[in-house]
């Protein structure tokens, strides 16, 4: 933990800043690791679209810098004032999601209705959409702690609501991002206190309609047929999974050396952002595979001990804020991985943090600076505790002493 202390203003008291250095260095560490990835991995579209190979690891840079200005802003913002707005975040979260299949509104790639563009920049709805969503469902748990607790329908109502969503979601289509948030949410409301049974049941009839929804449609039937036995069709449904497969065969232990990856060279399609890691794969080998790994589970593992000190702070919105992070960032890093190494079919989502993506790297770095700011409150509140605690013991001890003088 780092504390500092901001200038008073008008004669108010100075302010102490707790910031958790440990997730400033895993978050770091993911995005230099990311950055590095990205330039060797695009290197080679770069120089063929544009003529400067260094082009996405510019374009990467700034969206750095712009996330890390998003977090800062995440970081100065009350969560309290989150908490009171989760109705007009969710209600905002459902306009964005309209707003994408509108027709003149939503931009549309390689047949996804996904992005709002704005001013030039292509902003993907879903990403923040998601956020407000898990802040919604946050609110809920404190709200409707209870009844959560007790009975069926407390574990029922918010998830009627995700899935009012994940059918939002699915008309993009963006199947990937519809998984990751009915999964969060299912991991936040459990953390909160929805029993068990209720839980897993609702779990496997979810898994059901999951499992219904995606034979349903012809394209992601045919992606799941080609994640069965991709050699079948190597050269058109199982291209992508193929391609992937030989690049993390071909890293063994140490890998082949940064930038000398060969299916990067317009063998793997999307090498600088749904395959990012199958480049990372074939460069650093099994060592760099296991790095990546550890910081993941390094950085889900701090959100929920932040998620914990919040609860014993008494901050349970806070608490549900941070484990909420740490679920995703799981759950998402996880699926990345298991596509590129075959044990997933094929989404379209990103590695955090690390992938080429200009508003997913932008809102998950703010994110970060939400899950800072619930520990800075978390901190605070805990050291107000100890003072209080502290000062009614130092009075307690005073009046048996004044008491002990008077009688003698």
């Amino acid at each position: 933990m780092s504390t500092f202390t901001l200038p008073a203003r008008g004669g108010a008291r100075p302010t102490t800043v707790h910031l958790d250095l440990i997730t400033l260095l895993i978050v770091s560490s993911i995005v230099l690791l990311g950055l590095i990835i990205v330039t060797s991995a695009s290197m080679s579209i770069a120089s063929k679209e544009a003529g400067d190979p260094f082009l996405y690891l510019e374009r990467q840079f700034v969206l750095v810098v712009a996330g890390a200005i998003a977090a800062a802003f995440a970081f100065a913002i009350r969560t309290e004032w989150l908490e009171k707005s989760a109705l007009l975040l969710l209600a905002l979260a459902g306009v964005l999601l309209i707003a994408v299949l509108i027709p003149g509104i939503g931009h549309s790639v390689n047949g996804s209705r996904r992005w709002i563009r704005l001013a030039g920049f292509n902003f993907q709805a879903s990403e923040a959409a998601r956020v407000m969503v898990l802040i919604f469902i946050a609110s809920y748990a404190v709200r409707r702690e209870a009844e959560l607790r007790s009975s069926l329908m407390g574990l029922i109502k918010p998830l009627l609501v995700v899935s009012l969503f994940f059918g939002l979601l699915l008309m993009e289509p963006d199947f990937g991002a519809a998984v990751v948030l009915t999964a969060t949410a299912f991991g936040v409301l459990f953390v909160a206190g929805a029993r068990w049974r209720d839980v897993i049941g609702l779990a496997v009839i979810g898994a059901g309609l999951l499992a219904a929804v995606a034979v349903s449609s012809p394209y992601r039937l045919r992606r799941l047929t080609s994640f069965r036995n991709p050699w079948e069709d190597p050269f058109d449904s199982g291209f992508q999974l193929t391609q992937s497969l030989i690049a993390i065969g071909r890293g063994g232990w140490t890998g082949v050396g940064l930038g000398e990856s060969v299916q990067k060279l317009f063998y793997l399609p999307e090498a600088h952002t749904d395959f990012l890691f199958a480049v990372l794969a074939e460069e650093l080998g099994l060592f760099g595979v296991l790095l990546t790994i550890g910081l993941f589970v390094a950085l889900a593992w701090r959100a929920l001990y932040i998620a914990r000190l919040a609860n014993e702070a008494g901050l349970k919105f806070q608490s549900y804020l941070a484990a909420g992070f740490g679920i995703w960032v799981a759950i998402q890093a996880f699926i990345n991985m298991g596509v590129n190494m075959g044990a997933l079919p094929t989404k379209g989502l990103t590695l955090p943090f690390m992938s080429y993506g200009r508003s997913s790297l932008i809102v998950t770095l703010a994110w970060v600076g939400i899950l800072l700011r619930v520990y800075h409150e978390a901190a605070q509140a805990s050291r107000g505790t100890t003072a209080a605690s502290l000062r009614g013991d130092s009075a307690v001890r005073l009046r048996g002493g004044a008491g002990e003088a008077v009688e003698a």
